[in-house]
């Protein structure tokens, strides 16, 4: 198989770990091909963006959701490391409020999948990190939302010392009580 997938505690949030071929020269992996991400996770995902960020070591970006053309994701790191969150935001789960975190780095390769109804967003852990990931629908910021990164309702352990760095939208995210959220 292409993909070793794991499940993880949040059930539909899914590990993907390429088959990675490497020799004295480097290394190549699919990092993507819809017919064996279909057939190893069982999902029919049809992905319509892609996005690529840099951010410096302590940024953090999230929690983020879009409340109506709910996003899948397909994330990876192809420089440095980040520390990866999902949080289900969908009441009618018994997960609700939970979350999930994942080290994903250049080095291991791991991806995420983060299924519509789940908040996202991540910590840079090494000195700088590049983030891709693709959507499974466009940004519509009249619908993007913040969860608030911090809120003890929810608890997520980001592993940092002191006040993270955030935009001012994450700044101002608001708590799971308060929040819009899934059916």
């Amino acid at each position: 198989m292409p993909y070793t997938v794991t499940p993880t505690a949040l059930p539909g949030v899914l590990i993907l770990e390429p088959k990675v071929f490497g020799d004295a020269r480097g290394f190549f992996f699919e990092s993507f091909n819809a017919r064996d991400f279909a057939r190893c996770t069982g999902l029919d995902a049809h992905f319509v963006q892609d996005n690529h960020s840099k951010s410096a070591k302590g940024v953090l970006r999230g929690l983020h959701y879009q409340i109506e053309h709910a996003q899948g994701k397909l994330v990876r790191v192809t420089q440095g490391e980040v520390f990866d969150v999902a949080v289900d935001m969908r009441r009618s789960s018994p997960h609700f409020g939970k979350w999930e975190g994942v080290l994903l780095s250049a080095e291991n390769k791991r991806q995420l999948w983060i299924p519509p109804g789940f908040a996202h967003g991540f910590l840079v852990t090494s000195e700088s990190a590049e983030f891709l990931y693709k959507t499974t629908d466009y940004w519509y910021p009249e619908f993007e939302r913040s969860l608030l990164w911090n809120d003890p309702a929810v608890g997520v352990k980001w592993p940092l010392d002191g006040t993270p760095l955030l935009a001012a939208k994450d700044m101002a995210g608001l708590s799971l009580a308060n929040a819009s959220t899934f059916e």
